[in-house]
């Protein structure tokens, strides 16, 4: 077999590839540009290799679009979906909030009460500044998240919360006397919302910034009238992710199905 018949059924198999997700995962009007392999380090579990392909969309997903990409266990990062096809492991389970059967325990309306008091909230487009990029790096380092020596620069933080195949983004800032100290980036379905990622100053944890966001989304989807908030992966053995098991009723994607806990 020469170059040219090499490099052919390389163009073939990849072209099967993509046409082969397109119909499991993803809705048939959803153009697919590419699909490329994703192997590293896992960054939930020491000693283990992710595989998340990365799934390049040729346009924008609309809301509905986004809405079934969801439903099919799939993320956003950037400019691309992922989903996880680990071998061996299936440690991650994406998780999700039906918020008409979702229960605000007293602890989950105290931490409302207490975050209202004390916090102002401002939905936006997603953007980048000094500001956001030097609390996202002090999240990360202070947290534990990463490598400790690295910062993130400019471009890596556009490419990460601000770029999006998304049809509609948007940012939740988290301001006290005037000064920002919580940032939630949002994805938006016509049904649901997806908790893409929140960074927060270490010095308000008191205020418990995590659970007050997720409780902000929740409430934004019930006024906007969806019927999910997408809260990413569940990881029972990470401590970063193992948090959302509080959140319930919930449901987490099992075998490629939802599966329901209370």
């Amino acid at each position: 077999m020469d170059e040219q018949e090499t490099s052919d059924r390389e163009t073939s198999d990849r072209e099967k590839a993509i046409q082969d997700f397109q119909a499991q995962r993803l809705p048939s009007s959803l153009p697919l540009a590419d699909l490329i392999p994703n192997e590293h380090a896992c960054s939930y579990l020491d000693g283990r290799t992710a595989n998340l392909p990365l799934n390049l969309p040729a346009r924008l997903l609309t809301l509905d679009e986004f809405d079934v990409v969801l439903a099919n266990g799939m993320r956003r990062s950037g400019v691309f979906l992922y989903h996880t096809a680990c071998h061996q492991c299936s440690a991650c389970e994406p998780t999700r909030v039906d918020i008409h059967e979702f229960v605000f325990r007293d602890s989950f309306q105290r931490v409302l009460k207490r975050g209202d008091r004390s916090l102002q909230v401002q939905l936006d487009r997603p953007s980048i500044d000094e500001k956001r990029l030097s609390l996202f790096n002090l999240h990360r380092t202070q947290r534990g998240l990463g490598e400790s020596e690295y910062e993130y620069q400019f471009s890596e933080y556009d490419s990460f919360l601000v770029d999006t195949c998304c049809g509609e983004t948007v940012e939740l800032s988290y301001w006290s006397d005037g000064e920002l100290i919580a940032v939630s980036i949002v994805d938006c379905g016509r049904n649901s919302l997806s908790a893409v990622y929140t960074y927060f100053d270490p010095a308000y944890s008191k205020l418990s910034i995590g659970t007050f966001s997720i409780l902000k989304q929740i409430q934004f989807a019930l006024e906007s009238d969806r019927k999910y908030v997408y809260l990413g992966m569940y990881v029972a053995e990470n401590r970063h992710l193992n948090y959302k098991a509080r959140f319930l009723p919930q449901e987490r994607f099992v075998n490629g199905c939802w599966v329901k806990y209370c």
